[in-house]
């Protein structure tokens, strides 16, 4: 699933894409890829005349900004977005198609459809949901190491409480194992018994990780690939996740994997040592 480094990766790739683009038409082939307005052909008129202005980021949300309407879309486990000229074959898991006044083509494809599409008016968005309950965004100025306490104080794991998007939006299983890693902390230690110490080194891996993660256009550890078809890089640097078997980078003990939550969880033993009577 495209995680926050990911889907900044797309929003970027879209503003140079779409930006002044006017919608022609809409075309879709999978309705419950809508969730709102209920009616395909509702959503279709809606933005048909409409032109986009800005696409912006939310946790894992995309928000499309058009004249009068914004588009919430969340990409899931597969979902992507890219750029068509006329013409081009238009292949079978494409289930939404922008079709501009130019003839180019913004298509959405999704393997496993899970996407999800929603429009509101501008300005109404934060008050519904997908967007209403998310926490606060780990990279913004807001975000302290105070803020992050805050939103530890549960009996849950720390890697449970951390995927959780309403209380810091963006983070998934990559990067939660990247974080704890470089902040020396087991996965399965209960939230409220994070030090304000470990606070402070895991608030800066997690804001650390993301910007690296940026910088190179992401993870492609499987699928992803940004609006314009390029593969990230961030996973030739990562240092748990999906090594399993392989050397700690820092110690050279073999890094294991197991459950957390339901979730695959990597960890270095020795880097990430936890007893619970701590």
């Amino acid at each position: 699933m495209p995680e926050l480094p990911e889907v900044e990766t797309v929003k970027n790739t879209l503003n140079e894409q779409i930006t002044g683009r006017t919608i022609a038409d809409v075309v879709i082939t999978l309705p419950r890829i809508i969730q709102l307005p209920d009616d395909t052909e509702e959503f279709r008129m809606r933005l048909t005349g409409q032109t986009f202005e800005k696409v912006e980021r939310r946790g894992k949300f995309l928000r499309f900004l058009l004249n009068e309407d914004v588009m919430i879309s969340h990409l899931r486990m597969e979902g992507k977005y890219g750029m068509f000229s006329p013409g081009d074959p238009v292949g079978k898991h494409t289930h939404v198609r922008f079709i501009f006044s130019d003839g180019m083509e913004l298509r959405y494809t999704d393997v496993r459809q899970f996407g999800t599409m929603h429009i509101f008016a501008r300005g109404t968005e934060f008050n519904h949901l997908p967007l209403k309950q998310l926490g606060p965004e780990p990279l913004e100025k807001a975000f302290t190491p105070e803020v992050l306490k805050s939103r530890l104080s549960s009996v849950r794991a720390v890697k449970t409480q951390l995927l959780d998007q309403t209380k810091i939006v963006g983070l998934g299983n990559i990067y939660v194992d990247e974080a704890l890693f470089l902040a020396g902390i087991h996965p399965e230690k209960p939230a409220h018994k994070i030090t304000d110490e470990e606070t402070v080194r895991l608030h800066k891996a997690v804001q650390t990780t993301l910007q690296k993660a940026i910088e190179a256009g992401g993870s492609s550890v499987r699928s992803y690939v940004s609006s314009e078809g390029k593969s990230g890089s961030f996973q030739e640097q990562l240092y748990v996740y999906g090594r399993r078997g392989e050397a700690c980078r820092e110690c050279g003990t073999e890094i294991i994997r197991f459950t957390v939550g339901g979730r695959g969880t990597h960890i270095c033993p020795l880097c990430q040592q936890y007893k619970e009577e701590e």
